[in-house]
């Protein structure tokens, strides 16, 4: 496994992003949260990936009490990252959910609190005086923010008279607007850029194209819009001859490409063993400068549709998909 080393904390460059951990809208099955989750967690730490994130919004902490028991008796081995709900941060409120995450994460010290988004009507500074209260009682290590834009990451490193170690934001090759600040950022203060949903929610999989559309929440997302996979295609052809070069996946490839990037780690999900060992050996893939530079090209010719147009294609899709239902439905009673 490749690490990153920033501010004193070693960290892999791949984590494990738990998201999905207990989530019903995943559609992983019953059993997912149950048998596998805890399973992969584990093959995780044994291919070295010690960065675990996790958060009480994720099904409504039932992800951190999954991570928790997990990673019981296996607590020097890894680097325990959840996050604060931001609604009104203020220093008591802090001060309980953190003490709710400590609590199903059953553990005695978060490694990284992160604050999960920036809220606009509490001062960040009141949310920090907490943060920072928090870690002089030693409940807390390390302080970041996830979704912070770069003047409200300096604003809240101002805040709290200390490092705020890493700003969460969502990064792919195809989601790269923390490149306009936040890397270069990290890379001149010694920060860190933690990158979510770093497949685009499976997009950079290779998976899913025009004829195989995935189904559950991502299916009426504005990424697989018919319209956003047709323009995504010279992308995936891309990703696709890199792979074949490594004789990788394009999964690994996306996630390599993201390595490349000073003072960043990744955080994919994973919903299979197979997929999280896959995910874990991406650390390892080096692409070349021409390969970087030729799915860096086809990134910057990828123009999404967005805005109001993807709003009223999901409309038409989730339309459409609702009629099949009653369609079906009614046939069914026919019979």
């Amino acid at each position: 496994m490749k690490f990153v080393e920033v501010a004193g904390v070693r960290l892999s460059a791949v984590g494990l992003g738990t998201w999905q951990f207990g989530s019903s809208e995943w559609g992983y099955g019953s059993s997912y949260a149950s048998d596998v989750a805890p399973r992969l967690l584990n093959r995780a730490i044994d291919l070295g990936i010690n960065l675990i994130d996790t958060a009480e919004a994720y099904a409504f902490g039932h992800s951190e009490e999954i991570v928790g028991r997990a990673v019981k008796g296996r607590r020097s081995d890894v680097f325990v990252a959840t996050k604060l709900f931001p609604v009104v941060p203020l220093d008591p409120v802090v001060g309980r959910r953190a003490r709710g995450s400590l609590r199903r994460l059953d553990i005695d010290v978060i490694d990284l609190y992160q604050v999960h988004w920036h809220n606009p009507v509490v001062p960040v500074r009141s949310t920090m005086m907490a943060m920072a209260k928090l870690r002089r009682e030693g409940l807390v290590r390390h302080v970041g923010v996830s979704n912070f834009s770069l003047p409200q990451w300096r604003e809240a490193e101002c805040a709290l008279g200390s490092p705020v170690l890493s700003n969460q934001v969502k990064y792919s090759l195809i989601d790269r607007g923390p490149e306009n600040e936040l890397v270069a950022w990290a890379q001149a203060n010694d920060r860190l850029v933690i990158a979510y949903s770093p497949l685009s929610q499976g997009l950079l999989s290779g998976r899913y194209d025009l004829d195989h559309i995935p189904g559950g929440m991502r299916g009426a997302t504005p990424a697989f819009l018919p319209d956003n996979l047709r323009r995504f295609a010279p992308v995936l052809s891309v990703l696709r001859a890199v792979a074949a070069a490594h004789d990788a996946t394009c999964s690994q490839v996306a996630l390599a490409w993201l390595l490349r990037r000073p003072n960043v780690v990744v955080i994919p999900g994973a919903s299979t063993i197979e997929q999280a060992e896959a995910n874990a050996e991406a650390a390892e893939l080096e692409l070349s400068d021409d390969e970087d530079q030729a799915l860096t090209a086809a990134s910057d010719a990828y123009h999404p549709v967005t805005g109001v147009a993807a709003a009223s294609q999901i409309v038409g899709v989730r339309a459409g998909r609702t009629a099949a239902r009653i369609r079906r439905a009614v046939e069914g009673l026919a019979k």
